[in-house]
C-alpha cells in the first residue's frame, strides 16, 4: 500500500493544443480511496490511465509511494485496474480469470488457489468458482473483475466506471459492497465515475473535474456544503443546487420582490449582480402575505418520507425549474402557487461572470 501523488501533471494527445489533463497536483493518501468526478470529457479517466500507466504523461511526475513511476511501464508500477467492461475471459472458469495474472508472474499453485479462495470468500464468490462468465449476471462478474486486481494485492487499486454496465438497483448494492471491501483491506483506491451521487457514496473525498482542470477537491459534505465555484455548485447534489440570478441593494440579494440578507463582504465583492444558491432541502414554504419567491408547482414527486417539488416562477433570472424539498405529508397540487424563502445561513453567493464563490 502507498500513496499517490500528481505533480504538474499534464496530458496533451497528439494533435490537440488543449490539454485533456491540465497541471494536475493531488495528493492521495495511503489508504484513501479518492473519486475522480466529472461529466464526460472532464478528463477524470485520462488521469487514471496516467496512473495505470496507460497514458503517457506529456509533463509533470506522478508517484506511488517514493517512487516516481511517470516512465515506468504499466506492468511494473504494482497497481490492479478495474474496469466498466469487466475484461474477463470467457472460456476460463472464475477461479482461472481471478489466478491468471499470479500465474503469468509464476506465482506457486498452492499460493494462488489461496489467495483466490480469500478473495472468493471476501466477495460471495465462493459457489461460483467452476463457472464460466457467461453463466455470471453482471453483478457477478463485476465482482470477479474485482476479485482478480485483489488476489493480487497491489498498493493501489484503479477502478474505471466499474458499475456502468449494471441496473440501477445492482449498482446501488454493488457499490456499497465496493465501499465496504476497499475499507476492509485498506488500499489506495482511485475511483473513476460520471455519477456524482456513486462518487459522495464512495469517496473519503472527491475530486470534481472539469475540461481537465482540477476545480475542488475535499470530503463530500464539504463539497456539498462549500462549492468553490458555480459549476461544483451545480454538479454536486441531486436535485442539483437551485442557480438564480440577482442584484445587490442596500438590503441584500434582491430576487425580484424577494430579498435575500447577505454579508457586508460577499456585497462588497459582488458588484451589482450575482449568483444566488439554495439547495431544495433549504427552501420554506411560507403563507401568502409573507413575502418570499412565488413559485408554481409542475410536478410533485413523492417519495414518501419527503417530496420533490419541481416549479417555476415568473421572476427574472430564475432558471427554468426550481426545485424545492419538502415533507411528504405537505399537501401541494399540480398548478397551485406557493411563496418559499430560506435562512441567509443556508444561501450560497457567487460572482455570475468568474463562477467564484463569495461568501468566505
Amino acid at each position: 500500500m502507498a500513496s499517490v501523488t500528481y505533480r504538474n501533471a499534464q496530458r496533451i494527445y497528439p494533435g490537440s493544443t488543449a490539454p485533456a489533463v491540465d497541471r494536475l497536483d493531488l495528493e492521495i493518501a495511503d489508504g484513501e480511496c479518492m473519486v475522480l468526478v466529472g461529466p464526460s470529457g472532464c478528463g477524470k479517466s485520462t488521469s487514471l490511465r496516467m496512473l495505470a500507466g496507460l497514458e503517457e504523461v506529456t509533463e509533470g511526475t506522478i508517484l506511488i509511494g517514493d517512487r516516481d513511476v511517470t516512465d515506468v511501464p504499466a506492468k511494473d508500477r504494482d497497481i490492479a485496474m478495474v474496469f466498466q467492461n469487466y475484461a474477463l475471459y470467457p472460456h476460463m472458469s472464475v477461479a482461472d480469470n481471478m489466478a491468471f495474472s499470479l500465474k503469468m508472474a509464476k506465482v506457486p499453485k498452492d499460493e494462488r488457489r489461496t489467495r483466490v479462495l480469500e478473495a472468493a470468500r471476501l466477495l460471495d464468490l465462493e459457489p461460483y468458482l467452476e463457472r464460466k462468465p457467461k453463466a455470471l449476471s453482471g453483478g457477478q462478474r463485476q465482482r470477479v473483475a474485482m476479485g482478480r486486481a485483489i488476489v493480487r494485492q497491489p498498493q493501489v487499486f484503479c477502478m474505471d466506471e466499474p458499475l456502468s454496465n449494471l441496473d440501477a438497483k445492482l449498482r446501488v448494492s454493488t457499490r456499497t459492497q465496493i465501499a465496504s471491501l476497499q475499507q476492509r483491506l485498506g488500499i489506495t483506491t482511485v475511483y473513476v465515475t460520471h455519477d456524482q451521487v456513486e462518487a459522495m457514496t464512495m469517496g473519503d473525498r472527491v475530486a470534481v473535474m472539469k475540461d481537465g482542470v482540477l476545480q475542488q477537491v475535499d470530503a463530500p459534505l464539504g463539497l456539498y456544503d462549500r462549492p468553490v465555484n458555480l459549476f461544483v455548485a451545480g454538479f454536486i447534489g441531486s436535485p442539483a443546487m437551485n442557480l438564480i440570478r440577482a442584484t445587490v441593494g442596500p438590503d441584500g440579494a434582491r430576487i425580484g420582490e424577494y430579498v435575500v440578507p447577505i454579508t457586508r463582504d460577499a456585497a462588497a465583492q459582488a458588484g451589482g449582480n450575482i449568483t444566488v444558491g439554495v439547495r431544495p432541502e433549504a427552501w420554506r414554504v411560507v403563507g401568502p402575505g409573507v413575502g418570499g419567491l412565488p413559485v408554481t408547482v409542475t410536478v410533485v414527486e413523492e417519495l414518501g418520507a419527503d417530496a420533490f417539488v419541481y416549479g417555476t416562477s415568473d421572476v427574472e433570472g430564475t432558471p427554468s425549474a426550481l426545485v424545492l424539498r419538502i415533507d411528504g405529508r405537505q399537501p401541494l397540487r399540480k398548478g397551485e402557487t406557493v411563496h418559499v424563502t430560506t435562512d441567509p445561513d443556508r444561501v450560497h453567493i457567487f460572482d455570475t461572470e468568474t463562477g467564484a464563490r463569495l461568501d468566505g
